[in-house]
């Protein structure tokens, strides 16, 4: 190189050595973002247009491919990695890098412009509950009765939108369940981490290129049962595995933990009822209702704030039946009072003063929280 290009000296050398040994051994001009663990997320719109979020806030990187042919030579790179292809006639396919990380593409004509990359970072130091309260996720009070909640082997639902941090929390969870348990785990992919030595991982497997050996979660969850687990966490249900989770949840395998996409704790059961009858038994809603207001003990919802944080807004009890509906009661309600002069969303999760019926459950397994955890703060 030197000697083709004289005029290349110090950082300018070092700079285009580095964008060079990219592109041959790695995702391009990208993969400086992929280096940097501030970023959790990375996505490819265009040649030209390369974002990627950073503490909730989505930001435009100044990052260019030459073409979209530029692009392709990167997909087929990850994509060839797990023995799969992307062409007109598969023109969407879910990877993932070696380090975890999960990509997604799609590519014309579907997206007429170019191809689209969207790579979410694999985090391999998980935040713990500590590093959750420290960065106002969970309040301190609030970690105590998930701690409480997770050991009384509640059955909790994590509910939230897109990028909220419902894996986060759940894996932060996790480390409270106790050392002697068996845990199975389902997911798609793998993005748990927990901190158990006897843990069992299971992962989906989507379809070969010729559509034969496809694993659904459903089948995962369904053997999980003959593996005598004490817990079976699925990462997120999201079809008619939700059937054989609640009868899990329902035949003594209680404390387990999930998380759906919804936008409140309504939201999660309606969305976890339509996943039921998405299990091919044609079961009245009535029935369904009555297994998710037996087997569900906690919802958990999170939410992103304008601000880009992610905060608990909300923590449901499950409380029984009253007619053909389910009963919900907030424990605690997180309220909005403001904006400070930095753009910094001000509020309290607080509790609402109801005492939920699980807590004879927890006093049960010894977790005998204060009544004040129900009180103290609470909204008038």
């Amino acid at each position: 190189m030197a000697e083709q290009f004289p005029q290349l000296v110090g950082d300018t050398k070092e700079e285009v050595v580095a964008h060079v040994v990219d592109d041959v051994t790695g995702l391009g001009p990208i993969e400086p973002l992929l280096r940097d663990p501030s970023i959790s997320e990375v996505m490819v719109n265009a040649p030209d247009e390369v974002y990627y979020e950073r503490d909730g806030i989505i930001y435009e990187s100044g990052i260019v491919f030459r073409d979209q042919a530029h692009i392709n030579r990167v997909v087929d790179r990850i994509v060839a990695a797990i023995g799969r292809h992307v062409d007109e006639a598969s023109p969407m396919v879910d990877a993932r890098l070696q380090d975890g990380s999960r990509v997604n593409v799609i590519i014309p004509p579907l997206v007429p412009k170019s191809p689209v990359v969207t790579i979410r970072k694999f985090r391999g130091d998980r935040y713990t509950i500590d590093d959750l309260i420290k960065i106002g996720t969970v309040p301190e009070g609030m970690a105590q009765l998930l701690e409480a909640s997770v050991r009384a082997k509640l059955n909790i639902v994590i509910s939230g939108g897109t990028g909220t941090g419902k894996t986060t929390l759940l894996n932060a969870l996790s480390a409270f369940i106790p050392e002697r348990e068996r845990i199975v785990t389902v997911e798609d992919p793998i993005e748990l981490k927990l901190q158990q030595r006897h843990v069992i991982a299971a992962e989906a497997r989507p379809p070969s290129m010729e559509g034969h050996g496809e694993v659904t979660q459903r089948a995962l969850v369904r053997n999980a049962l003959r593996m005598r687990p004490d817990r079976i966490i699925v990462g997120e249900v999201r079809g008619p595995e939700a059937f054989d989770m609640m009868q899990a949840m329902n035949t003594g395998h209680e404390g387990s933990l999930t998380t759906v996409h919804a936008n409140s704790p309504r939201d999660a059961l309606a969305r976890i009822e339509n996943m039921v009858l998405m299990s091919g038994f044609e079961l009245p809603v009535a029935v369904i209702r009555e297994q998710m207001a037996s087997a569900l003990h906690v919802i958990v919802q999170l939410s992103r704030l304008v601000d880009g944080t992610r905060k608990i807004v909300q923590v449901t009890e499950v409380a029984g039946m009253e007619g053909s509906l389910v009963t919900l009661q907030d424990i605690f309600l997180y309220r909005q009072t403001g904006i400070d002069p930095q753009g910094r969303v001000l509020g309290d999760l607080r509790a609402t003063g109801i005492r939920p019926k699980f807590a004879d459950r927890l006093r049960a397994y010894g977790m005998d929280l204060s009544e004040d955890v129900f009180n103290v703060g609470r909204w008038s």
